[in-house]
């Protein structure tokens, strides 16, 4: 009886993300972020592509750019197109680092302690410097080496980053077209944010600004204790007030679902509301708010 051997090549070989690439940033202020970028393949539209800058880039990159390639082929069909997205991350093999509760806390929190060992508190604070990082180093580096969409800019955050997301809608409405908060971790400094809240209401009331924000929770996170997944469906209702002055807010609630489960129907339904295709007569550039 004979035996066949099948000739196997063992060499072994690194999957690479096709048309993406990654570096180390260094901030004015002195800190570090990984950043890893995704294009489409073929030309750019005339008026450039759509970006989305996305938080925790370690974390959930190659799930925002496989999702979006997979889709993106027919806009017709899916109602995503194809857009630049842009990683933030950090230099850590870990999925997430320590640097972001400094990067995407408005305010500290005083209470909080570190799960692990019970004491220590990380550096907290430092919203307002990540969004100038953002605006003026990080935005003009990727428009330089990408033909981007100014009108067509969106954040993604989730859980500390979604909290970020909401600072930076509030701060400077005008820095992105469509905000994703997933899981916002509104209990963070829930007093703080509600001011910051309101002097966004009181100035786009004087002048009205368009914005689209999807607020986005796991079903699974409703009874946990810090009650974001509630506050964040009452934020959505009270900013839905706001329509008339161009704000467009919506909360959806994803069956069965928790905090970290929740990320990829996130992105999914996150494309298909930041990426859809234009219409006719639609004013994605917001000349009528001028």
């Amino acid at each position: 009886m004979s035996h066949h051997t099948t000739s196997v090549d063992m060499m072994r070989h690194s999957v690479v993300l096709a048309r993406a690439e990654h570096w180390v940033m260094h901030s004015r202020g002195g800190r570090r972020y990984r950043i890893i970028t995704a294009q489409p393949t073929g030309p750019a539209p005339p008026s450039g592509y759509p970006v989305i800058y996305l938080l925790d880039g370690n974390s959930v990159f190659h799930t925002m750019v496989e999702t979006l390639r997979l889709q993106c082929h027919r806009p017709d069909k899916t109602g995503i197109l194809p857009a630049v997205v842009v990683g933030i991350g950090y230099e850590t093999d870990g999925q997430y680092a320590s640097d972001r509760f400094y990067d995407y806390t408005p305010y500290p929190n005083t209470k909080f302690r570190n799960k692990l060992d019970g004491d220590s508190v990380p550096e907290q604070g430092g919203a307002a410097e990540f969004l100038q990082f953002i605006e003026e180093e990080l935005k003009p580096q990727i428009e330089g080496e990408f033909n981007i969409d100014r009108h067509r800019q969106t954040i993604f955050g989730h859980s500390l980053g979604g909290l970020f997301t909401l600072y930076a809608m509030f701060s400077k409405p005008q820095a992105f077209s469509c905000y994703i908060a997933g899981s916002p971790s509104i209990h963070w400094n829930s007093e703080c944010l509600r001011e910051l809240e309101q002097r966004y209401a009181d100035q786009v009331k004087e002048k009205p600004y368009p914005v689209r924000l999807l607020l986005g929770a796991g079903e699974l996170e409703r009874p946990h204790v810090t009650g974001n997944c509630i506050r964040a469906s009452e934020l959505a209702e009270r900013l839905a007030l706001l329509s008339e002055y161009g704000m467009h807010a919506e909360f959806k609630e994803f069956e069965g679902e928790g905090h970290l489960s929740v990320l990829p129907v996130l992105i999914s339904r996150a494309l298909r509301f930041a990426l859809h295709p234009v219409q006719e007569g639609d004013d994605h550039h917001g000349e009528h708010w001028h």
